[in-house]
């Protein structure tokens, strides 16, 4: 699943096919709340929504908000929204119409909860200790009830196991609520009573009101509205027009555009399944008229829009989580971050590529496609907030991202203003009714933000639970041991083996081995939790758990962020891998509704094309230049030393592409593909140039091999428009 941080249109005047509308109704129900109101409820809807923006401005503005009083009101506006927008039962089509009574009482509970906090939290941490009242305990209890129920709504039941599961965990020993014989596997702690599971995720920074959404209630928010704003002026369009004139025409060109476009729209955005049924709507099916299948275009589309939350400076808004986890400053880390996402979207161009040469595929006509030079023109002005904020951001040490993206969001409400009086102008209507278009245009995009930002806020909020009960109890030392074990035992029957080889460093061997059985591992428990959970929340739950265990094996000091950033890269980019794995991937049920192809074989075709990122990510780990990281030091390698790393890096991408779809100049042949598998693994830690140079001459081989043997096959069938 992904982070609902990219608004979409449900006018039904937008001629909208059947397909496609009811891709738009599979986002409400698992992104925006599926439930349709009227009247009264409409406009309470509405007026929290933009309540709930105009307090996240009002905090950045100040800037000096009680860190509990911020995250506790945040929470409380996604309480109050979550339980009016989310039915309990989403069944896309069939949306519930009307709030029943039970949600108004659950709803009101939930959001009462967090303004207890904020007016009891002074009494508790100042007169009472940190130690919970009677009462106390009985709020704390229906906030964590509520927000797992809540959580149950926006995000699926799996966030909600998961922290059952740990608080069970927590309640489980000696001196816990659940006591007796229970084994040693359960009593690696002393145990905890309910009260001090309550106190620890209720009243204090370490559990629902801890980091993550510390960091959603700061930052995420203000740049999810950003993303709200900017689509709603029609930056999103735009993209898209320009994307289709610059590349629509050549081979298989409607694939490229939509490769483009999404890498586009993923500065600003970081929902997989929304991009796939903004763009899609237009993309797949001029992939259809191509050439490419049904299956073929949904999972470009899929791929292509998974990995629009690689792309810096919002990642799916896990970036900032990431920054304040590595504790190093936010710009650093998109700078590190944008050589691999580009890296990715660069091979997935290829995929396309490879793709039409394997069908024969040519592009659109070129009199059919918006014409580059007057669409440029038409919008340049959408890039003037954009390249505010990226340059701001990435130049200015001593601007923070919240107060970045705040004067970003002022500038472009007046930009919505400005644009919208010019075209009443324009058109005659008079500057008075551009102003009011600009002013219900604002309100619609505070509205589409809003409740974009439900489900990431109760996320983080629940993801919180497990990262509380991790630090009460201590379970992370737990699963390191187990696998440590693991790992230890891998390393021993690779020592046993090496040592039969003459000549072969049986040391290395071995370390190399334990360290890729654990890395094997959690790419396992990334793609399975993402099956479940949106792409920040599985970030979260990974760099908590699965991050400090690979450390430890790894032999790394978690307190350099060089030596740890290419780990926190590893598990975010197989987290986002998980919105294409099948059988889950809502992107691909999207994709596959707008396209009539089969989900499942949308997805299986898309997980394919997603390969590449897999590639990538043991690419980061193994060769931290890709992060521009030397010398353990963020930004410390010069780029007359990385291009040649990007160059090499990228080939072994193309090659292991061209294996993994057994196709380069023609169709590969079992030795081919061993031979640029092989390759393709070599390239990915480029340690000396010798090597480079012999996965350079392997790719080589297999191309002119096939290079000679096409001159004996009769031409290809090309298809046509």
């Amino acid at each position: 699943m992904s982070d609902p941080t990219r608004p979409i249109s449900t006018d039904p005047s937008l001629g909208m096919t059947e397909g496609e509308r009811r891709a738009i109704e599979m986002v409400e129900a698992a992104e925006t709340g599926g439930r349709k109101l009227f009247g009264g409820q409409r406009w309470l809807v509405t007026a929290l929504a933009v309540a709930w923006c105009l307090f996240q401005m009002y905090a950045a503005q100040v800037g000096t908000l009680d860190p509990i009083v911020l995250r506790a009101t945040h929470l409380a506006f996604a309480f109050a929204l979550g339980y009016l927008v989310f039915p309990f039962r989403k069944t896309p089509g069939k949306p519930q119409v009307g709030v029943p009574w039970f949600d108004w009482i659950l709803g009101a509970i939930a959001t009462a909860s967090a303004v207890y906090l904020i007016v009891q939290y002074p009494t508790i941490a100042n007169v009472q200790g940190g130690v919970l009242t009677s009462p106390d305990v009985w709020v704390g209890s229906a906030m964590v009830i509520l927000l797992l129920l809540a959580a149950w709504r926006t995000i699926g039941i799996a966030m909600p196991i998961v922290a059952l599961v740990f608080m069970l965990y927590a309640l489980t020993g000696p001196k816990g609520l659940i006591r007796g014989d229970l084994g040693p596997q359960l009593q690696l702690h002393a145990g905890q009573t309910w009260p001090q599971v309550v106190g620890q995720l209720f009243a204090n920074t370490e559990g629902i009101f801890g980091t993550a959404i510390g960091v959603s209630a700061q930052i995420v928010f203000l740049f999810v509205l950003f993303g709200a704003i900017f689509d709603k002026l029609g930056a999103g369009d735009w993209f898209m027009n320009v994307a289709q004139g610059l590349l629509g025409a050549f081979r298989g060109g409607p694939a490229k555009a939509s490769v483009l476009s999404s890498a586009l729209n993923g500065i600003i955005s970081g929902s997989a399944v929304s991009n796939v049924v903004t763009g899609g709507n237009i993309t797949i099916g001029t992939m259809k008229r191509v050439g490419y299948s049904a299956e073929k275009a949904g999972a470009i589309e899929v791929a292509s829009s998974s990995n629009g939350q690689l792309m810096p400076p919002v990642m799916g808004a896990a970036a900032f989580i990431m920054a304040q986890n590595l504790n190093i400053e936010y710009r650093s880390l998109i700078l590190a971050a944008a050589i691999p996402a580009f890296l990715c979207y660069s091979a997935l161009l290829v995929v396309t590529h490879i793709e039409a040469l394997k069908l024969g595929l040519r592009g659109l006509p070129r009199n059919e496609l918006p014409r580059v030079r007057q669409t440029l023109l038409s919008g340049w002005y959408y890039l003037v907030p954009l390249v505010y904020l990226i340059g701001t951001l990435t130049i200015n040490p001593e601007a923070t991202p919240e107060r970045v993206a705040l004067n970003t969001i002022f500038l472009m409400i007046a930009m919505m203003f400005a644009q919208e009086a010019w075209r009443a102008t324009r058109d005659g209507r008079g500057v008075g009714r551009g102003l009011a278009d600009g002013g219900r245009m604002l309100v619609q995009a505070f509205e589409s933000g809003a409740r974009s930002m439900i489900g990431i806020a109760i996320a983080t909020a629940a993801a919180g639970i497990i990262v509380g009960i991790v630090t009460i109890t201590g379970l992370g030392f737990g699963l390191a041991d187990i696998v440590q074990l693991v790992s230890n035992s891998f390393r021993d029957l690779l020592t046993g083996v090496a040592g039969l080889i003459p000549g072969v460093n049986v040391t290395a061997v071995a370390a190399f081995g334990a360290i890729l059985i654990v890395l094997f591992m959690a790419q396992l428990i990334a793609l399975i939790l993402g099956m479940g959970l949106p792409t920040t929340a599985n970030y979260i739950l990974m760099s908590a758990l699965i991050v400090p265990i690979i450390a430890k094996i790894a032999g790394l000091d978690t307190g350099n962020p060089a030596q740890m950033l290419p780990v926190h890269m590893f598990v975010f980019y197989f987290g986002i891998m998980a919105d294409s794995t099948p059988p889950v991937a809502l992107a691909a049920f999207a994709a596959s509704a707008i396209s009539g192809g089969n989900p499942v074989a949308t997805g299986v075709q898309a997980f394919q094309y997603e390969l590449r990122t897999a590639l990538l990510a043991y690419m980061m780990f193994f060769n931290p230049s890709l992060l521009l990281i030397a010398n353990n030091r963020l930004g410390g390698l010069p780029w007359g030393e990385a291009i040649p790393m990007i160059l090499f890096a990228f080939i072994g991408l193309v090659a292991f592409s061209a294996a993994t779809l057994r196709y380069l100049h023609r169709r590969t042949n079992l030795l081919q593909t061993l031979i640029l598998l092989v390759a393709s693994f070599i390239l990915i830690i480029p340690t000396h140039i010798f090597w480079n140079l012999a996965a350079l001459g392997l790719i080589a081989v297999v191309y002119f091999w096939q290079k000679a043997g096409s001159r004996n096959e009769p031409p290809a069938v090309v298809a046509t428009a």
